[in-house]
């Protein structure tokens, strides 16, 4: 029986290379899907030609044939190449971490002062510059500057909680007081003498059905959600970073806890309602537009015009659409449920697949209930 032929959607080509750069030697990466090794689980993804499938490295399924298979690095880039995800493997269903990684990340939470040096990677039998490749793909920083930034992080807390410096230093693992002093100011832009008025945004990331995003929270509430891939990530962070004037550092609090909770719930479409505290500070134009955004309800839509109406300038659409792809606060700020006065999807800073996918998640989780 002759397969049906399957009809691929465009892609942003320079993404794809981008995304390829990151991944393993194709033929290690042969070797590692068809001996099904779980070292590679999280390194990349397969997607399978002749069934729009893509799975993990280890997916039970019978292999199939390399001239059928193509490589992704992240879960989200096979899903915009039109792959949809296995249902044995379950290549979303869970942080697409490798054993090796979560054991390091694991053990940098223990102990943050850690020192994990490359030879120590050696030793353990994880190569170096797999590590580097894997951190950067999904952290956007190598795993030195993952595990320099916990310590700092630690730092930070330990001094505004009262701690004395000689401690925090100590405790931070740093053998001297100029060399923790320069990498706090470099990290933070100001002197440890200074943290008392000052406050840090803290960053995580977090595995959704549509890819990684990236989560910062002030003690206030959260303030930035995006996903990883989106091309305004970096200038997001710069905006938080000045907005509040403080660095971003890796860790987590009470509100990204929460936040982690609830988007699971979110996804599962038992939630339609956020709870976790939010901060969106802005121009007094900027904070008016969000503030109906969230007044969308769930599960249904508003055009450009129709926002813009709200506010009392209906002749203002472009500036209200401009506002509206600013927005560093996504799904929690619905921006994904304004659309084009005809209906049209309009634009969507994550993409105009997962923003469908949030509208059609919203709209089947209300016909369920109602049934």
């Amino acid at each position: 029986m002759t397969a049906p032929e399957i009809r691929w959607p465009a892609i942003d080509v320079r993404r794809y290379i981008s995304g390829m750069k990151t991944l393993p030697p194709i033929a290690e990466m042969q070797r590692a899907y068809l001996r099904r090794d779980s070292a590679y689980n999280g390194l990349f993804f397969i997607g399978v030609r002749t069934t729009a499938v893509f799975c993990r490295p280890t997916c039970p399924a019978k292999s199939p044939l390399p001239r059928n298979v193509e490589y992704f690095a992240t879960a989200a880039d096979a899903l915009f190449a039109g792959y949809r995800p296995c249902k044995r493997c379950r290549p979303m269903a869970v942080a697409n971490q490798p054993d090796w990684a979560t054991k390091l990340i694991d053990e940098v939470e223990r102990d943050p002062a850690a020192r994990i040096s490359e030879n120590d990677l050696r030793i353990r039998g994880v190569d170096p510059a797999t590590v580097r490749r894997h951190f950067l793909r999904e952290y956007g920083m190598t795993f030195q500057a993952y595990t320099r930034s916990r310590r700092l992080s630690r730092a930070f807390n330990c001094i505004r909680e009262g701690q004395p410096l000689d401690e925090a230093i100590f405790d931070s693992g740093y053998d001297s007081h100029s060399g923790f002093r320069d990498a706090f100011a470099q990290a933070f832009g100001f002197t440890p003498g200074d943290v008392g008025n000052r406050s840090c945004v803290t960053i995580a990331w977090m595995q959704t059905p549509l890819g990684p995003m990236i989560a910062g929270a002030t003690s206030e509430g959260i303030c930035l959600l995006e996903f990883t891939d989106r091309r305004m990530l970096a200038k997001q962070l710069e905006t938080v970073r000045t907005r509040f004037g403080s660095a971003a550092v890796v860790g987590t609090n009470e509100h990204l806890t929460r936040l982690d909770q609830e988007l699971a719930c979110y996804f599962e479409g038992s939630l339609r309602t956020f709870s976790v505290p939010l901060v969106y500070p802005g121009t007094a134009f900027q904070q008016r537009v969000w503030e109906r955004l969230l007044e969308v309800p769930y599960g249904e839509t508003r055009s450009y015009y129709d926002l813009a109406k709200s506010l009392g300038t209906p002749s203002a659409v472009r500036a209200v659409g401009r506002t509206n792809g600013m927005n560093r606060i996504a799904i929690l700020i619905p921006c994904h449920r304004i659309v084009e006065k005809n209906g049209d999807l309009g634009g969507y800073g994550g993409g105009l697949r997962r923003k469908q996918y949030l509208l059609n998640l919203e709209q089947s989780a209300l016909a369920s209930h109602s049934v």
